[in-house]
């Protein structure tokens, strides 16, 4: 299983929304007793569950170019399209809300559409974690490149946990069942 947390690198992102990829994994990595190491176009990390080999991704390539990681760790580990999970932020989800796909669009995230294009498919499963969308009108930008308030840091922490069980289950029971389980959580 490849799963991939979509974010920037650096500290200035640090708890930013559009951060919230990188978030899940670091607590998935936490859960899974393992650690992030710096490794070529991302920091990297392997983790079993069940004897499940599950090979964390956090692209340092910034979100616009997710892709060349993507596919330069699906090509090293050998890993086919289907067992690829990318997780993201969606501003088109309330706060928290999580929504699993097999497929689809990049609904306007730069590095859902990069990944796209590299892999020259859409058909690659996505973990969306909604972010809201409080912002005024033309203040997407600000709003997802903005940090999380205590407020709405009380809302995701549960949920992040949710998004972890979900990936694990990914990788054990499939795209189809997973979404049954979690889609309406």
């Amino acid at each position: 299983m490849l799963i991939v947390g979509l974010g920037n690198p650096g500290s200035e992102y640090d708890n930013t929304r559009h951060n919230i990829g990188f978030k899940i994994l670091d607590a998935l990595v936490n859960s899974l007793k393992v650690s992030f190491e710096n490794s070529r176009l991302a920091f990297t990390a392997e983790g079993k569950v069940k004897n499940k080999l599950f090979f964390l991704v956090k692209p340092t390539t910034f979100m616009n170019l997710s892709g060349k990681a993507v596919n330069y760790y699906m090509q090293q580990e050998n890993i086919p399209l289907e067992n690829v999970l990318v997780i993201t932020d969606d501003v088109a989800l309330p706060i928290g809300q999580i929504r699993l796909r097999p497929k689809g669009s990049d609904g306007g995230h730069n590095g859902l559409k990069n990944i796209t294009e590299v892999l020259n498919s859409g058909n690659y499963s996505r973990l969306r974690f909604g972010i809201g969308n409080e912002y005024p009108k033309g203040g997407q930008v600000d709003f997802v490149l903005g940090k999380w308030t205590n407020e709405e840091l009380t809302i995701i922490l549960p949920r992040i946990q949710l998004a972890t069980e979900a990936i694990k289950d990914f990788g054990l029971m499939g795209i189809e069942k997973t979404m049954n389980a979690y889609n309406s959580k």
